[in-house]
């Protein structure tokens, strides 16, 4: 089993929202985090800030997930900087934009199922290369970020979305057998409506509030209360959880 001392995070999209959220609770716990942002710097760079100041080790690491070319190097640099990824979050995704499936713009589509589904295959499959005990590694955990979306479908809104999440759960749910003999645990939480700029990413910043009292707790959820979870299923506590998907989604 893995020392605490031994343990590297990879955060994709872990600048702001959820992913800032994990990163900012692990390294609490004790992890080196490696905060991969692929635009905005000085979030990422704000978050590995917070984390110093408290006494932990992190470093902002730019790259886009999405583009397979870029993957090896990630994992380098945060090997390099931090000591090799042994704990993987494939945090990083884009909504689209809000509308109906026949209005739906093609690169649209294809740049969603890039970032929530092609991403995190890029990054688990560098990850299993290198921690996988059948690789000579010292096994790990994933955990993927999924939306409750996967299970509504989100007509007339986000079709597009919820169908990138559904695969990205089937994913998770494959990955999880493949390599439960190989030390790692794979594991997707899915979030229900989180206080994240992803309502106005996707074209309706009024979202968030809207669909706040439809949900049975009548609030929204914080990123902070998705990455206790996430933490969760990375640690040792979740040791004989793998092929799970944890609803995050205040009784949705």
């Amino acid at each position: 089993m893995l020392q605490m001392t031994d343990r590297t995070l990879l955060v994709t999209g872990a600048g702001r929202g959820i992913g800032a959220a994990v990163a900012l609770a692990a390294a609490r716990d004790g992890w080196r985090v490696a905060v991969n942002y692929v635009a905005d710097a000085a979030s990422a760079q704000k978050v590995v800030a917070t984390i110093a100041a408290a006494g932990g080790r992190a470093v902002a690491l730019r790259a886009d997930v999405s583009d397979e070319a870029q993957i090896e190097g990630l994992f380098e640099a945060a090997a390099g900087q931090l000591g090799p990824v042994t704990h993987l979050v494939n945090n990083a995704g884009v909504p689209g934009r809000i509308g109906r499936v026949d209005a739906l713009d093609s690169a649209v589509l294809k740049r969603t199922f890039e970032v929530n589904v092609f991403a995190a295959f890029y990054c688990a499959r560098a990850f299993v290369r290198r921690v996988s005990t059948k690789h000579g590694g010292p096994g790990g955990a994933i955990v993927n970020v999924s939306s409750m979306a996967s299970r509504t479908g989100s007509p007339g809104e986000l079709v597009h979305y919820a169908a990138a999440k559904a695969a990205l759960e089937t994913f998770s749910y494959g990955l999880a057998a493949e390599v439960a003999t190989e030390g790692i645990r794979v594991n997707a939480v899915s979030c229900g409506l989180i206080e994240t700029g992803i309502h106005a990413e996707a074209g309706d910043a009024s979202r968030l509030q809207r669909y706040a009292t439809r949900m049975p707790m009548q609030r929204a959820g914080r990123p902070d209360e998705v990455a206790e979870a996430i933490v969760w299923l990375l640690s040792d506590a979740a040791s004989y959880v793998t092929g799970a998907t944890l609803p995050v989604a205040g009784g949705r």
